[in-house]
């Protein structure tokens, strides 16, 4: 029987859920990142946090931080370099309601905006 998997919170969402070069046609070179990687690039490389940070506000472990953030980073090189349409959805993540003690982000976007994006579960 498979490991069950563990959802990574996430406090923070794009405002926009697509990026890439305006002289591409959209359905062409698309790489897509789930909100997981894009929350861990949020974390570390705008917010300044750690990896074991990161891990913590994610309530996930550090390994699997280091993981998503790679797999992110690669997605972006490729997005930037090769000058693909980066789209954002879907992912292993829950929404925080920033009722958490330890969270203080004040609530997700999503429950601040109304905004809704594509996630399994």
């Amino acid at each position: 029987m498979p490991r069950p998997k563990k959802w990574r919170k996430v406090c923070g969402l794009p405002g926009s859920s697509q990026f890439g070069p305006l002289n591409v046609p959209l359905n062409q070179n698309i790489v897509m990142m789930t909100v997981d990687e894009y929350e861990t690039i949020r974390l570390i490389d705008l917010a300044g946090f750690t990896q074991e940070e990161c891990a913590e506000k994610m309530s996930i472990a550090r390994t699997t931080v280091q993981r998503i953030y790679n797999d992110a980073r690669k997605k972006l090189a490729d997005s930037l370099v090769n000058g693909k349409t980066l789209v954002i959805k879907g992912g292993d993540y829950k929404l925080c309601d920033g009722l958490e003690e330890a969270c203080n982000c004040g609530g997700c976007y999503k429950h601040r905006y109304g905004r809704v994006f594509d996630h399994k579960g």
